[in-house]
């Protein structure tokens, strides 16, 4: 199974801890496959909710294809995600009880078939973002010192 990563939501992982991961496939036009393909796509302030017992994705940028036929597509439009009707039941369960949010973590082909991996998600504090950027120049930092000890002892 071949993979193609599109596009990836790093403030995601930034502003929520991610609980749990879906995938689901979108419903696209045959232009919108073709600009998503060439990565003409930005998910950075995009969301999913749900409607009626459907899942849809909204503020999901694609521009336009520009080798495309003229009636050109609104590049925001809300787009439907396909789930199985249990995992939408399951879905629902968990925003209601926990009040989780669903967003979309990345935008991949996997088959030739557009998917988006969502992950359900709940808002981080102030602190728990500074925590978690000091963790990771901390961590940097050892990886530098390491790497610099490993350069200075051949000599």
């Amino acid at each position: 199974m071949k993979t193609k990563i599109v596009a990836k939501n790093r403030k995601a992982f930034h502003d929520y801890h991610i609980e749990e991961k879906i995938e689901a496939g979108i419903v696209l036009t045959g232009t919108e496959v073709k600009s998503v393909r060439q990565g003409n796509i930005t998910i950075k302030d995009s969301y999913a909710g749900l409607d009626k017992e459907e899942v849809y994705l909204y503020n999901m940028h694609i521009s336009p294809f520009k080798a495309g036929d003229i009636r050109a597509y609104d590049p925001e439009r809300t787009r439907k995600l396909l789930l199985h009707k249990g995992e939408i039941k399951r879905l629902i369960g968990k925003i209601q009880e926990k009040g989780l949010t669903l967003l979309p973590l990345s935008i991949y082909f996997s088959n030739r078939v557009a998917k988006v991996e969502l992950g359900l998600a709940k808002g981080k504090k102030l602190y728990d973002k500074r925590k978690a950027l000091a963790e990771k120049t901390a961590k940097r930092e050892i990886e530098r010192e390491i790497k610099n000890r490993g350069v200075g002892s051949r000599k």
